[in-house]
């Protein structure tokens, strides 16, 4: 039996909506699955336009592979990735994930994609400097796995399209990671591509229309959205 929250019928509304909208974003930009892996560690707390400076010139270095990685000086690393903040800890979160990278898939995290995506998050959240968002992002972009990633674009997303919906899933509490997500896989049941597009439309709203301060005109679900509507959909309707 499904818990209370978002129906699925308007959950996929929202999808078709944003997929009229925007087409399919053909996410995450990245030559390899392992440079991929890289971007997830290295967009946590920054702008993906510092991401895309510092993986340039590890590219142009030749240090987009686990082992370069793993045999780049600490200091070095850390200055190639400094426009991504938090750059000594980055570097040490970096060399983790290439170690974890070359003791289970041998350098070539491709050779994990036919495993179960929830047995290698399990293990992905075991490396130091991998939290949720991130793991589930190189399952998912990375691996090409099925798994939704869930993060503060979705929360505000969701939160603002019907607070009343928002508000039956949270008891009006916060809502933690593990249930945001099981409650959105449930109900959207789709490949790696689905998830993949799904959460890539939400980020492209949000940077287009639903910012910290929103911009509603022209926003393709303005009349199904309770701050869209002026508040009249968190009463009366979705």
């Amino acid at each position: 039996m499904l818990m209370k929250g978002y129906p699925t019928s308007y959950l996929l509304e929202l999808y078709v909506r944003l997929l009229r909208r925007y087409g399919d974003p053909g996410w995450w930009p990245g030559d390899t699955p392992f440079e991929i892996a890289v971007g997830a560690v290295l967009t946590q707390n920054t702008s993906w336009s510092n991401v895309e400076k510092a993986v340039k010139v590890l590219k142009e270095r030749d240090l987009l592979g686990p082992r370069a990685l793993l045999s780049c000086p600490d200091e070095v690393l850390s200055d190639i990735i400094h426009p991504t903040g938090y750059h000594n800890q980055k570097t040490a979160y970096l060399k983790n994930l290439s170690s974890w990278t070359i003791e289970l898939a041998g350098g070539d995290i491709e050779h994990l994609s036919h495993r179960d995506p929830w047995e290698i998050r399990t293990l992905l959240l075991d490396v130091k400097g991998i939290g949720e968002e991130t793991a589930d992002s190189i399952l998912c972009y990375s691996m090409d796995m099925p798994v939704l990633v869930i993060d503060a674009y979705t929360r505000r997303f969701l939160s603002r399209l019907s607070p009343r919906y928002w508000d039956a899933l949270s008891g009006k509490g916060k809502i933690n990671y593990t249930t945001l997500q099981g409650h959105l896989m449930e109900r959207l049941r789709g490949d790696p591509g689905f998830y993949n597009r799904l959460h890539a439309l939400i980020v492209l709203l949000c940077k287009e229309h639903c910012l910290s301060a929103p911009i509603c005109k022209e926003c393709p679900l303005i009349d199904i959205c309770a701050v869209g509507s002026g508040g009249y959909l968190s009463e009366n309707g979705k």
